[in-house]
């Protein structure tokens, strides 16, 4: 029956709760739907979590380590790539018996405890990765990185699968776009935050802008840089209070763990058998893994070069974190307007079209070169008196990014829109968790490739080049995949 058809069923479903005086909502999972409170403490934990991506995994720690910890830009890159990849390699492995146990039924709190309490600590003990023999080896700070990033993924796992029990059916998209708005000015706040508390403090003259770092942070020792994974931790352990107090968990399903797993494997494996009968989605899967990876590696990747070839500091870096990321929001709305306009296929053809075109602009500058063209910086001079994208490379090298930005976001809006356009009807949940799952098989891919390229040829540019490997195949692939219909098969 068509939805259309179903007049009041539309209408929010109410259960009478034994004890409570009123009807609660039913959940999407049929149970009695969490209060406003916990809705919004489910929501809340994007608040929580987000910022650690923006301020560790890309615009402020990982440039810092990378140029001043390891202390060669060239290596950094490489090791970082390195990193990353190890981390992918385990959440790829482990990240489906993970969504095993919580696609059983089991109580979901527990395991985000679990995760929560190793986040925080490895997360703090990141003020102690200072360059030389004063603190944590390169090789410590790695182990940190790699168990904060498994910790992270897996705490997304059970997050995600408490929204329908957590939401009424009519809620959960709204529910779920409210945490991820949430994420982002979480992310977008602590910036602007240490943006005027610790980097701006002592390089302008400004009048609302402390006349020194504040909390007594030494720039001069990268305290500025270091405070980020203290910031994180306490924000992260604050803000998942809501979480844990207000939101009902689900019921245990009793189903012992070692059942759980193989239960669940069993129903991916399956599925993922299923798609010999869904050739055109399976391409299209395939396409989405490769130019997936190429997206993240963009981002991950585009402060570590910027602050290699162009000697950016946390100031620069911070700004340049802001800006992107106000901008990305522009990315959204420009892939609902691509979809709508050019449909879903063609939509991602532009957008990682743009991203390829803005990847290739963007190594074109260095501080002697402007789009490969030799560029005399010493006649040429600062273009302001500004402390922050002072030449005419940087500044284009910015302008690039924040292109690339939009196109990225876009992508990713496009591609979720593209599987609801080919999937069966009858599927959508099922072939959706093959999309999650996709999403997270290769996670390894583009950071080790980063790293490979710039260790054999001792390049940052090349490094970074080498993710138009990925967007090149998942470019061509798209190009055998068409944006039709598929019928369900049993």
């Amino acid at each position: 029956m068509d939805i259309a058809d179903k007049g009041e069923a539309d209408e929010p479903v109410r259960v009478q709760v034994p004890g409570q005086a009123s009807a609660q909502l039913i959940s999407a999972s049929g149970g009695a739907a969490a209060d406003g409170r916990g809705q919004l403490g489910w929501a809340l934990f994007e608040w929580a979590r987000n910022p650690y991506v923006i301020l560790i995994t890309i615009y402020i720690f990982s440039p810092y380590f990378s140029s001043t910890v390891v202390g060669d830009p060239v290596r950094g890159q490489a090791i970082w790539g390195n990193i990353n990849g190890i981390a992918g390699f385990f959440i790829a492995c482990l990240g489906p018996v993970l969504g095993a146990i919580a696609d059983t039924g089991g109580k979901r709190k527990p395991w985000i405890g679990f995760f929560i309490a190793i986040m925080v600590p490895a997360m703090f003990a990141l003020w102690w990765a200072v360059p030389g023999e004063g603190g944590l080896s390169i090789l410590a700070i790695a182990a940190l990185i790699v168990l904060i990033a498994v910790a992270f993924e897996f705490s997304a796992v059970f997050h995600n699968s408490m929204l329908p029990a957590v939401a009424p059916h009519e809620r959960i998209g709204f529910l779920s776009g409210l945490g991820l708005a949430l994420g982002n000015a979480g992310a977008l706040l602590i910036l602007c935050f240490m943006l005027w508390a610790f980097m701006l403090p002592g390089n302008v003259d400004w009048g609302f802008v402390p006349a020194e770092p504040l909390f007594g942070i030494d720039a001069s020792q990268h305290e500025n840089s270091r405070i980020s994974g203290p910031m994180v931790a306490v924000w992260l352990l604050v803000f998942s209070l809501p979480l844990l107090f207000w939101t009902p968990d689900v019921e245990g399903s009793r189903v012992p763990v070692r059942q759980a797993i193989a239960r669940g494997i069993g129903n991916v494996v399956g599925t993922v058998r299923k798609l010999r009968h869904y050739r055109n989605i399976a391409i299209y899967l395939a396409a989405r893994m490769f130019y997936n990876d190429g997206k993240t590696a963009v981002l991950v990747f585009g402060g570590v070069y910027a602050v290699g070839v162009f000697g950016w500091g946390p100031l620069t870096l911070t700004i340049y974190g802001i800006v992107l990321s106000v901008f990305a929001v522009a990315g959204g709305f420009l892939g609902g307007w691509l979809d709508d306009t050019l449909g879903s296929k063609r939509a991602i053809l532009v957008s990682i079209g743009g991203t390829c075109v803005g990847l290739i602009l963007a190594i074109s500058m260095t501080p002697n070169e402007l789009f490969f063209l030799p560029y005399d910086a010493a006649s040429s001079g600062q273009i302001w008196d500004l402390p922050f994208f002072a030449t005419l490379p940087e500044l284009m090298y910015l302008i690039v990014v924040l292109i690339v930005a939009i196109c990225i976001t876009a992508a990713y809006a496009n591609s979720r829109t593209m599987l609801a356009r080919i999937a069966p009807v009858s599927k959508m949940s099922e072939f959706f968790g093959i999309y999650a799952l996709s999403g997270t098989a290769t996670a390894f891919l583009g950071p080790l490739l980063v790293g490979f390229a710039t260790h054999m040829f001792q390049s940052q540019r090349i490094g970074f080049a080498s993710i138009l490997l990925l967007l090149g195949i998942g470019l061509a692939g798209m190009l055998f995949v068409k944006e039709e219909r598929a019928e369900a098969v049993d």
